[in-house]
């Protein structure tokens, strides 16, 4: 194979890639309810920057090669690029390292919340609250905090679906409290300690919430908790992408501003 037909070849398969990569970024929106965010709005938008480069690539080159101004662009928005790319990668580190810290025996597990959908948990928050089941199961010391307030669009508070959930699943009612005003995690963390205070229980917490999620939460969980520890929910395959990419957002935003 010539080295012109292994170039096409190579850009043909950095194509499809891009192409597949800008489709699972655009599945949530289309196909599961989920709106567009910064997560899905910045994986489309890269995948279809490196999409038209791969294939203008040689056209681009020659643009390159006439104009200098044009190379010094290029230049600058490699090396942001690169950076960013670092970053990015920094984080997910980060992230991954957050996702495993397992908790002692009968510490305070709080539920952060997510989307209710009539009144069924969204699918994010069902395996939130089934991993949270199983620590409490395995626990019976533990109380829980359910923490989330009531979206515009919801019927019912993330905490009462939380709260029936877990019920439904043998959990006893007295083993859980709801904090139903929280709109955002800082909100659920610091409602939660509220909570805590209110009614004795140990400061030592378990934070149950998706494993993209664990890193910032347990950030911000460091300014109302000396001692934290996690227990994360899977995300199904074709979530991940958008929620780990606006996360990367989430938690620079976190560490620049709080």
């Amino acid at each position: 194979m010539d080295m012109v037909t292994k170039g096409t070849l190579i850009r043909t398969c950095l194509a499809v890639l891009f192409a597949a990569g800008f489709a699972i970024f655009l599945f949530p929106p289309v196909f599961s309810g989920v709106f567009f965010n910064i997560g899905n709005t910045a994986g489309m938008l890269v995948c279809t920057a490196l999409f038209f480069v791969t294939i203008y690539w040689s056209k681009l080159l020659a643009l390159l090669s006439e104009n200098k101004a044009l190379r010094i662009t290029a230049i600058t928005i490699t090396a942001i690029a690169v950076v960013l790319v670092v970053l990015a990668a920094v984080i997910s580190a980060f992230m991954l390292s957050a996702v495993n810290s397992p908790p002692p025996e009968n510490t305070t597990v709080i539920i952060l919340g997510c989307k209710v959908k009539g009144e069924r948990p969204s699918l994010m928050l069902s395996k939130r609250i089934n991993a949270a089941y199983e620590y409490l199961s395995e626990n019976p010391g533990s109380m829980c905090i359910v923490s989330g307030g009531q979206g515009s669009d919801e019927i019912m508070s993330e905490a009462e679906c939380m709260k029936r959930e877990l019920v439904k699943k043998g959990i006893a009612e007295e083993r859980i409290i709801m904090e139903d005003k929280s709109t955002s995690t800082d909100e659920n963390l610091r409602f939660s300690l509220e909570k805590v205070q209110e009614n004795g229980l140990s400061g030592s917490v378990t934070i149950v919430t998706s494993e993209f999620h664990q890193l910032r939460a347990k950030m911000i969980a460091s300014e109302y908790f000396p001692e934290s520890y996690a227990v994360s929910a899977p995300t199904v395959w074709y979530l991940l992408p958008t929620y780990w990419v606006r996360e990367w957002f989430g938690v620079t935003y976190q560490f620049i501003f709080k």
